[in-house]
């Protein structure tokens, strides 16, 4: 695969509202339908480790190396069938609709989600050999909030967001989101195609909560933003590209985006990525294995396989963004030496940084303000 075929898929996607797409219950972080105590019994149920079936997977389109795949399927015998999202809704909606997977990869906020509504199998992480280096190397992710004890999940990725720029075009910036104003920029600048990021970036920058859903506040959040909406050319998350072909000269960005840019760029010097002072959001992926998954014990191979040290590495090169894996560090450092604000690390997993469910009312007044900026 070519780069620029590797770039154009790489977590570019729209987010809608999250209420809507969900079926929220009125705690705000369970879907609709609550299990029953037969489905309760099959998502305790430990998984055995063992090839039970070719490999339903489902994530953000070329997310895993090809080779690490290819592997996979040579050592097990067993095909991966892929099948990819744009939003962690269009996720959300395909399990929802019935579609079953073996293995999903949902973020933080969306893993708490599908673990209250019981739609995900607990993983054992004693049957998986190599899980040890990660939670014998990671404190954070052996209780994290959005899912206590890692019970129904195993940490994939890490990223936080901030601003990508021109330094050809712009010179410096002042390392605030107040960059996204600044005048020079006007009319070549992208704010994420995402409700969360843009709503974060507005509450951070008059120094509210990451997340809040008061509709005093979102009322503020919305004017800010409405007096950037003049001055960006659109909403896009392909911050990749837009830099790269100049469609940008400054965009809101994922790190992990920007290091797999500024890694293959013929002249990185020419671009920057900055982290606000004011605050930046963080998050990670997970792996998942949904409660009705058909191959459960192939998904377990799969993350025990992904969890190797080569395999780590070789995604963490591939794909921009670390790995929670305790030997994998060196390999991730080296790869954002020479862009050191997109280094991200277990000390960056604050919980007040991490985007977080609200209640279903809540999170209606959160599609309403983001409804009213993307109108302008």
């Amino acid at each position: 695969m070519s780069p620029e075929a590797h770039s154009l898929s790489r977590r570019s996607f729209l987010r809608a509202g999250t209420a809507t797409a969900l079926g929220l219950t009125a705690a705000g972080c369970g879907f609709a339908s609550e299990p029953d105590p037969a489905g309760k019994a099959a998502e305790e149920t430990p998984i055995d480790v063992k090839v039970d079936g070719d490999l339903i997977y489902f994530n953000w389109a070329d997310f895993v190396d090809p080779a690490v795949f290819e592997g996979f399927e040579k050592e097990y015998g067993v095909k991966v069938v892929q099948s990819n999202f744009d939003s962690m809704e269009g996720m959300a909606a395909k399990l929802n609709a019935g579609n079953r997977y073996d293995i999903i990869f949902p973020t933080a906020k969306w893993s708490e989600r599908l673990a209250a509504g019981g739609r995900l199998r607990t993983i054992d992480h004693a049957r998986l050999k190599n899980a040890e280096a990660v939670f014998g190397g990671y404190d954070y992710f052996a209780d994290p909030w959005y899912d206590p004890g890692s019970r129904h999940t195993v940490p994939f990725t890490m990223y936080k967001t901030g601003i990508g720029w021109r330094r050809d075009r712009l010179g410096d910036l002042t390392g605030s989101w107040d960059d996204l104003w600044n005048e020079q920029a006007k009319g070549k600048v992208f704010a994420l195609d995402d409700r969360d990021e843009v709503l974060g970036m507005g509450a951070l920058k008059l120094g509210l909560r990451l997340t809040t859903d008061d509709p005093n506040d979102l009322a503020r959040v919305t004017d800010t933003l409405r007096s950037l909406r003049p001055r960006l050319r659109g909403f896009s998350s392909d911050s990749y590209n837009n830099l790269l072909n100049g469609n940008a000269d400054m965009t809101q960005a994922w790190s992990g985006d920007m290091a797999a840019m500024l890694a293959q760029a013929e002249d990185p010097a020419v671009f920057g990525f900055e982290v606000a002072r004011e605050g930046a959001p963080v998050n990670s992926d997970c792996y998942a294995i949904p409660a009705d998954a058909q191959h459960p014990g192939t998904a377990m191979l799969f993350i025990d396989y992904m969890l190797r040290p080569e395999n780590v590495k070789k995604n963490i090169e591939y794909i921009g963004y670390p790995m929670p894996v305790r030997g994998s560090e060196d390999t991730y450092t080296a790869l954002v030496e020479p862009f050191p604000q997109c280094l991200v690390t277990a000390d960056d997993l604050k919980d007040d940084s991490y985007f977080r469910n609200g209640t279903a009312k809540g999170e209606q007044h959160r599609d309403a303000a983001w409804t009213d900026v993307k109108a302008g």
